[in-house]
């Protein structure tokens, strides 16, 4: 297909792609390269800024407070929900991706979790970009924001930071309201959606793990404290501002201890 034979290039190469389709076709694709042996840890450059991956033209992004507010017992209140978690997945394909090339010189293991967690995002954006089709519309159709990769900019310039705020804050807080979601739509009926909605949980839990242990291992690398370097993160980035309640059993299964949900849930103004 090319010449390409460094992880860093293939990812790289993934985050500039802007089709939808072939971003996926890429990231399956360098996956089973990577596994086959054809492709290393050598690089010829640096890592360079990317202010912003490939993308599509639409959807439209706009701040969150734009969005669109619909009611999910509607048809275009679900198409609108299954649209807005198809734009994570598709930012996750991405994020995936820039941890990869951002963070050089990490361990082998390092890069097969993220591989992992990009070629699972591609799938899960796959399966509800087929949702949508089915459901009469299409991913660009309704407008969406920017939040998460907004997040991996001001972690670019360092995996600690990187792996405690964007798995373990962002994308954990799907761990939170997914269960909420499902309900909701299976009071709805929409029980297509609730099998896609399940697969992507259990998935999602592995991927917040995956960023527990290597935001674990940097911590140990650096000898310092891993819940007390937590803390101080969500403190300096957050201003201690995170969003309740707390999917507790999921959460822990993910490599939450139980000192940093307490620290969560005083922060989120939760006391039990």
């Amino acid at each position: 297909m090319d010449m390409i034979t460094s992880l860093y290039a293939a990812a790289k190469r993934c985050l500039e792609c802007s089709d939808a389709q072939e971003k996926v076709f890429l990231t399956h694709y360098y996956a089973r390269q990577w596994c086959d042996g054809l492709l290393d840890l050598h690089y010829h450059e640096q890592a360079i800024a990317l202010p912003e991956p490939g993308r599509p033209p639409l959807p439209r992004l706009v701040p969150p407070n734009k969005l669109a507010r619909r009611k999910i017992n509607t048809d275009q209140g679900r198409q609108a929900l299954v649209h807005a978690i198809c734009h994570i997945e598709f930012n996750a394909i991405n994020l995936a991706w820039d941890a990869i090339y951002r963070f050089r010189d990490m361990p082998r293991d390092y890069y097969n979790d993220w591989l992992q967690v990009a070629e699972e995002e591609a799938y899960h954006f796959s399966l509800l970009r087929e949702r949508l089709q089915q459901m009469d519309c299409d991913y660009g159709d309704f407008d969406a924001h920017n939040g998460l990769w907004e997040m991996a900019c001001k972690t670019d310039h360092d995996v600690l930071v990187r792996m405690a705020l964007v798995p373990r804050v962002l994308e954990a807080r799907g761990l939170d309201v997914t269960p909420g979601m499902i309900e909701r739509l299976r009071g709805a009926g929409d029980l297509r959606t609730v099998a896609l909605l399940e697969i992507i949980l259990r998935d999602e839990i592995g991927h917040v793990a995956i960023g527990t242990r290597w935001f674990q291992y940097v911590c140990k690398q650096r000898g310092i404290d891993a819940g007390q370097t937590f803390t101080a993160l969500l403190q300096d980035y957050m201003q201690g501002h995170v969003k309740g309640p707390f999917h507790d059993q999921a959460r822990r299964e993910a490599g939450f201890s139980d000192e940093e949900l307490t620290m969560l849930k005083q922060q989120a103004g939760i006391y039990e």
